[in-house]
C-alpha cells in the first residue's frame, strides 16, 4: 500500500520513513498526481491553507476512490485540535482515522499503523477474491 503525505517541518517525513513502505510526498507545486491503487494519507496538523493540497490531491482523477484511510500527526498539547487535519479528511471522504501520533511517532505508533495497513490490505485481498 502506498503512503501519501505532506510535511512542512520534516516530522511527518521522519515518521513515514519508519514505515518502510512506498511513499509519495506531495508538493504544493503540483499536488495533482493520480494514483490508481489503494493508498493511505499521513497528514500533519496545520491550518487548512497549509494542508489544502491534500484535498486537491484527493479531488484529482479517481484518487478518492482508492483512498483507504488517514493517519495524523500533531501535538497533544493542542487538545481538541490534536490531529484535526486527519480528522477532517476522514470526515470529508468517509474513511477511517487509522492512527494518531505525536511529532515523528514512536516505534509503538509505527507498529500500530502498520498493523492497520495490513488489515486493510488483507480486506482488499479478500474482496478481490470474490
Amino acid at each position: 500500500m502506498k503512503i501519501v503525505y505532506i510535511t512542512l517541518t520534516g516530522q511527518t517525513r521522519k515518521f513515514v520513513n519508519k514505515l518502510d513502505m512506498e511513499t509519495i510526498e506531495l508538493s504544493p507545486i503540483d499536488p495533482f498526481i493520480e494514483i490508481n491503487e489503494p493508498f493511505i494519507i499521513v497528514a500533519p496538523t496545520y491550518e487548512k491553507e497549509a494542508t489544502e493540497i491534500l484535498w486537491e490531491f484527493l479531488d484529482t482523477g479517481e484518487n478518492k476512490r482508492y483512498f483507504q484511510g488517514v493517519a495524523g500527526g500533531g501535538n497533544r498539547n493542542f487538545n481538541e485540535l490534536f490531529v484535526f487535519t486527519a480528522k477532517d479528511l476522514a470526515r470529508d471522504y468517509d474513511v477511517p482515522l487509522l492512527h494518531a501520533f505525536e511529532f515523528q511517532g514512536s516505534p509503538k505508533d509505527v507498529k500500530a499503523l502498520k498493523d492497520k495497513i495490513n488489515m486493510i490490505e488483507n480486506t482488499l485481498r479478500e474482496e478481490n477474491k470474490h
